[in-house]
């Protein structure tokens, strides 16, 4: 005689666990306003990656009001590049 199959529930994604913690860059995976998550592969490496870091400085600025000396300290660059990376994202 043939064994049953045992019917094993359907987990994904409707059954699974999911908790949306996002990231340094966003407190939401779903509402991130990146286009593509920063933890999948993506071409342009080093500069996907500087764009990311350029968008939650100019967040930081805009949102908390954090001071260019503050930023500067917390993402170790300089307060002029701090203050180019606000200017070209403003524009």
């Amino acid at each position: 005689m043939r064994e049953a199959l045992e019917l094993v529930p359907d987990r994904l994604p409707d059954y699974s666990e999911y908790r949306d913690q996002g990231c340094d860059l966003s407190p939401s995976c779903l509402r991130c306003p990146l286009p593509k998550c920063r933890h999948d592969k993506q071409e342009g490496g080093r500069r996907v990656s500087k764009r990311l870091r350029d968008l939650e400085i100019f967040r930081l600025r805009t949102a908390s009001g954090r001071s260019i000396s503050e930023l500067a300290t917390e993402f170790d660059l300089s307060k002029r590049t701090i203050q180019r990376i606000i200017r070209r994202s403003s524009g």
